[in-house]
């Protein structure tokens, strides 16, 4: 079965198709994760009533649930000002943005920029060439948009930051990876929740991650020739991932295989690595590569294969742990 297929098949038990809500992170973002796409039904309480009154109510109905934090190092930068570090270093020719919320991130960008979110509510002034779908980016990808609005520009850096299932993140990043060229960036995000409380994928916490944490142990185990590094930012972390291969078909192909992993049930095993942030960088020593400037020049230089494999041996030296 191919992906596309299996993915209609995956989503037909869970997608509705009178409303799509609002799910809202009140400490990093108000942003849209599509609540209603989960069946109500199918929905069993985490916590039993007794067990859950002693956590109070956030503002958005959900409860606030405590985390260690001696678990993990302080992040020095937020995701937002970690995007911004990257926006400045790599001076993008295209972005793209899955999951755009009010589009305080879409405001980085100054070029050719995409951005996907089925329910944006745009408060801030944009400053790009811009196609904004509202539309989920299963919907998106399946339609060419994305290539004729990039008309043979690769995504320079794409933040993927969509609904909060492992499912979709591995489908989002799949179908970015076809829009970019080897030297391209592609952060994911919420890849490190600071509880199993925040890595549900049945949310029940103000604060929530859900389970994209899984699909970082499936990119280095199914494609060990990316680069993955995650990075410490507040609040829920982030992972960039370089050395892309756009002609690569082995997620795509292992789709159907993983999906059992991809969906398992809660409570999420998430490892002590995810939660203690044991193998995250430091945003700020990152984003102060001495790199970057060469990675921008290589980019004009399609030829310079051998420049770019030393070059991405020197980032992977640098921060893979």
């Amino acid at each position: 079965m191919s992906v596309r297929n299996s993915v209609r098949r995956s989503l037909s038990p869970v997608i509705g198709s009178e409303r799509i809500d609002r799910l809202v992170n009140a400490e990093s973002k108000a942003r849209a994760s599509l609540a209603s796409w989960i069946a109500p039904s199918e929905r069993p309480a985490p916590q039993a009533e007794t067990e859950e009154a002693q956590y109070p109510l956030a503002p958005n109905g959900y409860r606030i649930y405590p985390f260690d934090v001696t678990r993990f190092p302080e992040p020095t930068l937020t995701r937002h000002e970690f995007l911004t570090g990257l926006h400045r270093v790599l001076e993008p020719r295209a972005y793209l943005e899955i999951g755009v919320d009010d589009g305080r991130s879409l405001t980085l960008s100054r070029t050719k920029t995409i951005g996907i979110d089925p329910a944006f509510h745009i408060v801030s002034p944009l400053h790009s060439d811009l196609l904004l779908a509202r539309q989920t980016s299963d919907e998106f990808f399946d339609s060419p948009q994305a290539r004729n609005h990039l008309a043979g520009t690769p995504l320079d850096l794409a933040f993927i930051d969509g609904m909060h299932w492992a499912e979709f993140a591995y489908r989002d990043f799949v179908n970015v990876e076809k829009l970019v060229s080897p030297l391209s960036v592609v952060v994911l995000d919420d890849m490190m929740p600071r509880s199993i409380h925040e890595a549900a994928r049945d949310r029940y916490t103000d604060s929530w991650a859900g389970d994209v944490y899984k699909v970082v142990e499936l990119l280095r185990a199914g494609r060990p020739d990316l680069i993955v590094v995650p990075v410490n930012t507040f609040p829920t972390g982030v992972v960039l991932v370089l050395s892309l291969d756009p002609s690569s078909t082995v997620l795509a192909d292992r789709y159907d295989e993983l999906l059992p992993v991809l969906t398992s049930a809660d409570p999420q095993d998430v490892p002590d690595h995810v939660i203690e942030r044991s193998h995250a960088v430091d945003g700020r020593e990152l984003i102060a590569w001495p790199g970057w400037d060469e990675l921008r020049e290589l980019r004009e230089r399609p030829r310079a294969a051998a420049a770019r494999k030393n070059l991405l041996a020197s980032f992977a030296e640098t921060f893979v742990r």
